[in-house]
């Protein structure tokens, strides 16, 4: 049997709510979950993409991951991982670095064998680049297999990657596979293999409202004389996060707002309030300034009443560090053909070199199909993994290239 720790989306180094604190909230989250493998004694730890949030990690940052796999090492417990959307550059990635360390093995299509188990893995890889994918991987001897890979899979929300046709096209069966990139944890079953998200390790928004955590996942368990997949939840200790949601009644206001406040244990913890009803108006500053006298870390007012019912009364949510996010959500409201969703997916693709782009861009127009191409289609599901919480940017002279650090 072979017992593994499934995590991803671990987002070290996001400042959230150009806060510090949140910064060091995504570190210490991801060295729980290696004191938690190396406490529970795993056979490995399977990382399905986005260690770190951004691509350009600050130094304490990548430092403190290097320690932790360090730690792992030296339980002679492997860290096997995938490179997730956030975290891709351009040649060489951060997970090519610590492979050399003797730190990490970087899973691809040829097999990485735990125990029973072999491993492979598969990269996040761009809309407009999956229709050159063979799903092609070296045959293994082990009693079980398993993909680890990050992108938006079916039968999952915001899907744009089809399960059915990895598992029909791949040449290994899997057992099961392991996916990162949608931060809310879930499973299921999809022609007879397990498919599964572990989640994220912090909240990288306030839509995730459940708890954190990570996926035990055991391979080969008896069941009934078949080798199965058993797959738990495990959840993590992180920062608490408290939801207030306020409904004034005519006449109500701040007060009441305040009132409400008062009923929680607010201490370190990250306020996230929301106010409907027909009530007075309410001063987001006053709200979270309740709440920080209280022993907040930081409070976030969202009043639903302002300007036509669904505007955030504080600023804007921006993440900075991700620019790509951004990207994607105004690609989503101007309602892009086919055409164009590729042609900004080529142009925005680091996979592609500088000087392949105009070749490559003149190729989809020539190729285009003006009656399909020419207006909006509806099977578009647009990346979205629920990193938009406000963030400072980050200084350029904090951050660490690969040519840097090398």
């Amino acid at each position: 049997m072979t017992r593994v720790i499934h995590t991803g989306d671990t987002h070290v180094g996001y400042r959230q709510y150009h806060s510090p604190d949140r910064r060091q909230d995504f570190l210490d989250a991801f060295e729980a979950v290696i004191g938690d493998a190396t406490a529970a004694n795993v056979d490995a730890v399977i990382h399905a993409g986005d260690l770190f949030h951004d691509r350009r990690p600050d130094l304490p940052d990548l430092l403190g991951v290097l320690s932790a796999l360090r730690d792992l090492s030296a339980a002679d417990i492997p860290f096997l991982a995938v490179v997730g959307n956030h975290e891709a550059t351009r040649g060489s990635q951060w997970l090519d670095l610590f492979s050399d360390l003797g730190l990490a093995t970087r899973l691809d299509d040829a097999p990485t064998v735990v125990d029973d188990t072999a491993f492979y893995g598969l990269d996040h890889v761009p809309r407009s680049r999956r229709d050159d994918l063979d799903y092609e991987f070296t045959p293994h001897d082990a009693d079980t297999a398993a993909l680890v890979a990050h992108g938006l899979f079916t039968p999952f929300p915001h899907a744009d990657w089809e399960t059915e046709t990895v598992l029909e096209a791949s040449t290994v069966d899997f057992d099961a596979v392991l996916l990162g990139d949608n931060h809310v944890p879930d499973r299921a079953e999809v022609d007879g293999t397990w498919v599964t998200y572990c989640g994220s390790t912090e909240r990288a928004s306030t839509d995730e409202r459940e708890a954190r955590g990570y996926n035990l996942v055991e391979f080969g368990a008896d069941v009934g004389g078949d080798a199965a997949v058993d797959i738990r939840r495990r959840s993590l200790d992180t920062r608490p996060f408290v939801f207030v949601d306020v409904e004034l009644a005519p006449r109500e206001g701040v007060d009441r707002v305040r009132e409400r406040l008062r009923q929680h244990d607010l201490s370190e913890a990250v306020v996230v309030v929301t106010i409907t009803g027909d009530g007075d108006p309410v001063a987001p500053a006053a709200v979270e300034e309740a709440a920080v006298d209280d022993g907040a870390l930081i409070a976030r007012v969202t009043d639903h009443r302002a300007v036509g019912g669904d505007v955030t009364a504080t600023a804007p949510d921006v993440d900075f560090a991700d620019p790509d996010a951004a990207v994607r959500e105004r690609l989503r409201e101007m309602d892009l053909s086919s055409l164009g969703r590729r042609l900004d997916e080529t142009v925005r693709d680091d996979a592609v070199a500088d000087s392949n782009v105009r070749d490559r861009v003149a190729a989809f127009v020539a190729d285009a199909d003006p009656t399909t191409d020419g207006s909006s289609s509806d099977d578009s599901a647009d990346e979205t993994d629920g990193d938009s919480d406000d963030e400072a940017p980050t200084d350029p002279e904090d951050q660490v290239s690969m040519e840097d650090f090398l």
